[in-house]
């Protein structure tokens, strides 16, 4: 008989132990286990009304609000999937989602009323619209379909059920449907609850895009787990995340890189009280080590806790311990709990402490597969683990340090550079705020590096200089040939460069 591991249940169980205890917090409302149990049953009962069951995909395209969460509880609550949505994308790239995914309802943010809209113009997707704040034309509004009949006696949901849909950044080409189950999200929280300790009196700060594992994996879903508290930021600012950490005393959060370097260039950051925040996550791409040691200079009580995943992986798959952080420092640490990583050569070999091979993954936290994608599931777990497609180096205690993404190696006259390597350097020039380094097809040596470098403001500096300093420091086939200078580096609201769009430039 199989056991019930809806992610519903977890709500279910705190609205009954500690249903007076609040859940979520955005601006002036706050919503306690209680109620959002009560909110999400009346949101099943409506969207069961118009059609939307078991199996069935509900996307949501929402800015971050306590109903998003809500929304995902209500999907679940039918045994559908729920499947947050990427609202920073065009409307092709939206339409490809939902119509790769086959969704049966379409929850939406009324100022991306349009944006869905536009996606959806001239189809037959998503035929149940509710609008969360507002009634555009076309839209239920959210309180009306909550206000409907109730849900039907929750079914039986097993743990290889599927929980949720993320569709991945499309850092090379279509993006793919993650299938999360039930399971890979209660292993994910069993093993970060074991990691940091989470307990029902933290108070965690969803900053980031909740359509992303890093808000809504590594801060909300693991603090839901423990029966605990999280403030929600309808979009990432880096001074009002300041001031909601004093106001709130906000215990941790989910930093992106590029949200570390908005919070670092506030004017005055050193004279804020950040002293109650005790974990912080980071996640996205490989941090430079200068900006580390920044990080644990400005949040003085907090365990800078560089980590890896994947949205494959439901996040969080490696945590660097509070005791290693100037001892390994630049490392992502180690596995969490219930989660097997070994490092391969091109054959499928593990490689030795030191050596340089693609990161695999194995344990009940990896997914399931990709969605109606047998062929790039396959592939995905050729040997039976996870292959993630990035280059990583173990050392003789177990410490990951990711060298870059297999993409990204450059391989130039017989030679691999890992363009982080190059990158490193650039960074470590006064006048270098990002960097960011490509291959460029070359007839001689195959491909050469290439650097797009965002320069501080206020500093003059020349691609000369910058050539001249890697020179210094690199050997001869690791300098770039070329140096851009761009005002900003593309990235994906988790943070990552799209290194594909500086290629298509190069």
């Amino acid at each position: 008989m199989r056991a019930d591991v809806n992610w519903f249940t977890v709500l279910s169980h705190h609205a009954l132990r500690t249903p007076d205890h609040p859940i979520a917090r955005a601006g002036d409302e706050t919503v306690t286990y209680g109620e959002m149990a009560a909110r999400a049953t009346a949101l099943a009962g409506g969207l069961h009304r118009r059609g939307v069951g078991p199996g069935d995909v509900v996307a949501l395209l929402a800015y971050n609000c306590i109903e998003f969460l809500e929304t995902i509880f209500a999907a679940n609550r039918l045994g559908a999937i729920a499947m947050p949505v990427n609202w920073r994308l065009a409307a092709p790239e939206v339409r490809y989602i939902l119509e790769h995914s086959g969704a049966r309802a379409l929850v939406c943010d009324a100022e991306l009323a349009a944006l869905a809209g536009d996606a959806t113009a001239g189809t037959t997707l998503a035929p149940v619209r509710v609008c969360v704040d507002g009634e555009p034309p076309g839209w239920e509004p959210l309180p009306a379909v909550r206000s409907a009949q109730d849900a039907p006696a929750p079914p039986l949901v097993g743990g290889d059920d599927v929980h949720r849909l993320m569709y991945t950044s499309g850092t090379t080409g279509r993006p793919k449907g993650v299938m999360i189950t039930h399971a890979n999200l209660a292993w994910k929280n069993l093993a970060h609850l074991v990691e940091f300790g989470f307990t029902s009196a933290d108070v965690g700060l969803a900053c980031g895009p909740l359509y992303h594992v890093g808000a809504l994996d590594l801060t909300t879903t693991t603090l839901i787990a423990a029966g605990a508290t999280t403030i929600v930021h309808r979009t990432f600012d880096a001074a009002a995340v300041v001031e909601e950490i004093e106001r709130s005393r906000v215990t941790t959060l989910w930093l992106a890189p590029a949200m570390v370097n908005a919070i670092m260039a506030l004017p005055d950051l050193d004279g804020r009280d950040l002293s109650s925040v005790r974990v912080v996550v980071n996640g996205g791409e490989k941090m430079p080590i200068p900006l580390i040691e920044r990080i644990q200079r400005t949040f003085p009580s907090a365990w800078f806790a560089d980590a890896y995943g994947l949205t494959e992986t439901v996040s969080g798959d490696t945590f660097l311990d509070r005791d290693s952080i100037i001892r390994k420092l630049g490392s992502v640490g180690r596995p969490c709990l219930h989660l097997e990583l070994d490092v391969w050569d091109d054959d499928g070999r593990p490689v030795p402490p030191g050596e340089p091979g693609e990161i695999v993954l194995r344990g009940p936290k990896v997914f399931k597969g990709y969605w109606r994608d047998p062929e790039a599931t396959a592939a995905a777990f050729a040997g039976g683990w996870f292959h993630t497609g990035d280059v990583g180096v173990r050392d003789e205690d177990g410490y990951l340090w990711v060298v870059d993404r297999k993409k990204d190696m450059i391989v130039s006259g017989g030679e691999n550079i890992a363009s982080s390597e190059v990158e490193r350097v650039l960074y470590e020039h006064p006048a270098v705020l990002e960097a960011a380094v490509v291959a460029r097809p070359d007839e001689r040596w195959g491909e050469v590096p290439v650097a797009f470098v965002v320069a501080r403001p206020g500093i003059a500096v020349t691609a000369d200089a910058l050539v001249e300093h890697c020179r210094s420091q690199l050997a001869r086939f690791k300098v770039p040939k070329d140096v851009v200078f761009l005002d900003a580096l593309p990235r994906n609201p988790s943070g990552k460069v799209l290194k594909r769009e500086l290629r298509d430039r190069v």
